[in-house]
C-alpha cells in the first residue's frame, strides 16, 4: 500500500536479482514517470531502449499505459487501482476502466506472442462490477451499470453540474468569498419571479477545499452546483457571477486571487 514508482523499481530489481536473461546478463528494470524523464529527450531515450528490447521490466504511472506501441510486452500488471472505485469523484471509475482497458492493450501487441499475454490486476474487490466487465471486455455493460448508478444518485447526466473556484493567498478567504457571494444571492430581497424560480431549481453547496488544496503557494476551493435544468444552472450563474463581481473588493476577501466558473466539470 502507497508504494511509488520508485520504491517498486527498487523492491523489483531485489526480486529478481538472481534471474538472468538468455545472455547471462541480469534483468534490467527501467522506470518511467515524471521524475524520470524531466531531462529533455529523457523520455525519447528510454522509449528507445524499451524497443530495442534492453529493457526486462517497465514500471511507471499512467503515462506509459496511453499510446505507446511496446511490441515486446506480454505481461501488464496494474497495481492498486482500487482507490478509484471508491473515490469522491464519481467519473473515478469511468476513467479507471478507459485506463485498464488501454494498458491491457499493451500486452500482445505483436501478434506472435498475443496468444501468451496476459494482465494481472492487483485488487481487494475481485468480484466488483468493473473488474467483471474488464474480464469480458464488455464496455456497454459497464456503461450501463455505471449510467443507472447515476441516474439514482441524481448525477451527470441526468442532472448538469458547474464548479466555481477561487484561488487566494488563505483557504479562509477562498472559501468565504464563494459563500458570501451565494449568501447576497440567496437573501436578495429585490429578485425577479423567473429568477427565484431559477433559484428553486438548483442546489448550491457550501464551498470547500479542493482535493489538490494547494499549489504553489496559492490555496484553492470551490462550490458546486447542481439542477436538473441547465437552463436554471446557467441562470444561476450569471446571478452569482454579478455577486461575485460585486465581493470582490471588500475588505474581508482580501488576498483573493482569482476565480473562474467550470460548467459541465470532468473533475471534482
Amino acid at each position: 500500500m502507497g508504494r511509488g514508482t520508485e520504491q517498486l523499481e527498487e523492491h523489483l530489481a531485489e526480486l529478481l536479482v538472481d534471474v538472468k536473461r538468455p545472455d547471462g546478463q541480469p534483468v534490467k528494470v527501467m522506470r518511467i514517470d515524471a521524475d524520470s524523464t524531466k531531462l529533455k529527450g529523457s523520455l525519447e531515450a528510454q522509449l528507445a531502449s524499451v524497443h530495442s528490447g534492453e529493457v526486462d521490466v517497465l514500471v511507471g504511472t499512467q503515462m506509459i499505459a496511453k499510446g505507446h506501441d511496446f511490441r515486446r510486452i506480454t505481461l501488464v500488471a496494474a497495481v492498486n487501482p482500487d482507490g478509484a472505485l471508491f473515490s469522491s469523484d464519481f467519473r473515478a471509475p469511468e476513467r479507471l476502466f478507459a485506463l485498464l482497458m488501454q494498458a491491457g492493450g499493451r500486452a500482445g501487441r505483436d501478434a506472435a506472442q498475443s496468444a501468451r499475454s496476459e494482465m494481472w490486476v492487483q485488487t481487494f474487490h475481485p468480484s466488483h462490477p468493473l473488474f467483471e466487465a474488464l474480464k469480458k471486455h464488455d464496455y456497454p455493460a459497464f456503461a450501463e451499470q455505471q449510467l443507472k448508478e447515476r441516474l439514482e444518485a441524481g448525477l451527470p447526466p441526468s442532472t448538469f453540474q458547474a464548479l466555481i473556484r477561487s484561488d487566494a493567498r488563505m483557504q479562509s478567504v477562498a472559501q468565504a468569498f464563494l459563500n458570501h457571494a451565494n449568501a447576497q444571492l440567496q437573501s436578495a430581497p429585490d429578485i425577479r419571479a423567473n429568477d427565484a424560480a431559477a433559484l428553486a431549481e438548483v442546489s448550491v453547496y457550501p464551498a470547500v477545499p479542493m482535493s489538490i488544496q494547494r499549489v504553489a503557494n496559492v490555496e484553492r476551493a470551490q462550490m458546486l452546483i447542481e439542477s436538473p435544468s441547465r437552463k436554471a444552472l446557467h441562470r444561476v450563474l450569471e446571478l452569482l457571477q454579478e455577486q461575485l463581481h460585486a465581493s470582490r473588493s471588500l475588505p474581508e476577501h482580501k488576498g483573493l486571487i482569482r476565480w473562474l466558473v467550470d460548467v459541465d466539470p470532468l473533475a471534482i
